[in-house]
């Protein structure tokens, strides 16, 4: 890591004044090209925010983007757990392409999956896309697609076209990495899974219910400074909240259970992120310049988070694990008719972000996008759903996951219908989410030409992909439920 950036980290954590730091590229003449911010919560389920119908927590700082911008309810991550995710939203292609298919942990357990350490360099990047065209790019938060237990050799995050990145346990960098502080006079615990061995970049600890705080404090200084020297900006807000192990201030611990706690660092992610809302908000060149998306990264964990009336959870390709509330703020791009409203219609995906992003900053590419460009959606002017379904392979190494047993391989999800099956084509479901979002009744013996025509769909393009190791390590899971 260069002098500059060792600088930036600690200024950032000694609460110093942050005086400049190199930021590449140039404003470009004409209209100005707008300002991206990408907040992607871990583990969050589509019913956690109280815009979208948790009355048991109040998040307002994110209420108030969706008060002024949009919220929209079918809109789908390509992942039902982190890195896939991460790199689809990254991306704007299946992450399976990539060979990432499932969290990416130490490299026996990798291989074992059949998962990459870490993401291709030559996979296109928004980040890179926009500092080629004079952005300054800034990643703060967590990572996952490279550089964690013990796979020190991957990429550095700047690696992938940003300027600036401070991370966690996940990635490679200067590191924020948590203590965790418990009710009583015990001593706080690190929370590191190897990351503070594995070198390349500074690292500081701090009270894990504070994190957030500190990602955010970066991209404040990040967004202040490249304001100043009028550079457009993109930067990610990544948080680790709300993942498990739940570790809110501990004045909020109450009665210790997994609900309660999830909810209060819930309501703390949304007070830490505060400061960059109210920056961009309080600022008119900003507030009539910037794109804030708040999403999150897949479903919750069984018996933390809420998907509201959907079904399944993290890990799982039930509309719980993958259907994530999105809300899309940008008061100076929206007319003043669509600010404050839902969009309940349009079927949309995160690596359909990217193309859309690159629209909206000009940005012209030859790139080969899964994702397809809905920036009138986005935005408020159209109504449009992507041309293509979406499909979806679950996890190598989850066909079981917590209570869950015997989990769907593949799912395709076209207008109102949504199918699974397994590896094969057997064991078909289908459901009509028009009419049954929560997929309580399977009509696949009434509709036997659309289960056909999907099935075939999602195991040719299942086909096209490189193969990871689900099949086989479901055979065992099978097997070990017999005995």
């Amino acid at each position: 890591m260069n002098l500059l950036r060792i600088r930036f980290f600690f200024a950032l954590v000694l609460g110093l004044t942050l005086l400049c730091f190199g930021l590449t590229g140039a404003s470009h003449s004409g209209k100005p090209k707008p300002n991206i911010i990408v907040v992607f919560i871990d583990d969050m389920g589509w019913g956690d925010f109280s815009s979208f119908g948790n009355t048991e927590a109040e998040t307002p700082h994110i209420d108030r983007l969706a008060s002024e911008g949009i919220a929209f309810e079918q809109f789908y991550v390509n992942s039902p757990i982190c890195s896939p995710s991460r790199v689809a939203i990254s991306t704007g292609t299946y992450p399976a392409r990539w060979g990432i298919t499932s969290y990416l942990a130490h490299r026996k357990l990798n291989a074992d999956r059949g998962v990459r350490d870490w993401l291709d360099l030559d996979a296109p990047f928004l980040a890179r896309f926009l500092k080629d065209e004079g952005y300054a790019s800034g990643h703060f938060g967590k990572w996952h697609m490279g550089g964690q237990r013990d796979v020190h050799e991957a990429p550095i995050i700047t690696e992938y076209g940003f300027d600036e990145s401070i991370t966690n346990f996940e990635g490679l960098g200067a590191r924020v990495l948590p203590l965790k502080y418990s009710p009583g006079d015990k001593p706080p615990v690190q929370h590191n899974l190897g990351s503070h061995e594995l070198g390349h970049g500074p690292i500081i600890w701090h009270d894990r219910a504070y994190v957030t705080e500190k990602f955010t404090e970066a991209a404040v200084s990040f967004a202040k400074f490249a304001s100043s020297q009028d550079q457009p900006f993109y930067l990610n807000l990544w948080p680790d909240d709300v993942h498990t192990p739940m570790h809110p201030p501990l004045e909020e611990w109450g009665d210790g259970s997994d609900r309660h706690l999830y909810l209060k660092v819930l309501e703390a992610m949304d007070e830490q992120f505060a400061p960059l809302f109210n920056l961009i908000h309080e600022d008119k060149k900003l507030r009539e310049n910037t794109i804030i998306l708040v999403c999150s990264d897949n479903g919750p964990e069984v018996g933390f988070g809420s998907a509201g009336h959907l079904r399944g959870h993290k890990a799982t390709l039930f509309e719980g694990g993958i259907r994530s509330s999105l809300i899309v703020w940008a008061p100076g791009f929206m007319k003043s008719a669509v600010h404050g409203t839902r969009n309940d219609s349009s079927i949309f995906s995160a690596m359909d972000l990217v193309p859309s992003l690159l629209s909206m900053a000009g940005v012209k590419t030859e790139a080969d996008f899964d994702g397809e460009n809905l920036e009138e959606t986005l935005l408020g002017s159209s109504d449009a759903s992507r041309s293509q379904p979406l499909f979806f392979r679950r996890p190598p190494d989850r066909e079981d996951f917590r209570h869950y047993t015997e989990l769907p391989d593949l799912a395709v999800r076209e207008g109102k219908w949504k199918l699974f099956c397994d590896y094969d084509g057997g064991s078909p479901e289908l459901y009509n989410l028009e009419n049954d979002p929560s997929e309580t009744s399977n009509v696949v013996s009434e509709n036997s030409e659309v289960a056909g025509r999907l099935t075939h769909a999602v195991l040719r393009w299942n086909a096209s992909m490189p193969k990871d190791k689900g099949e086989s390590l479901g055979q065992i899971a099978r097997e070990s439920r017999k005995k």
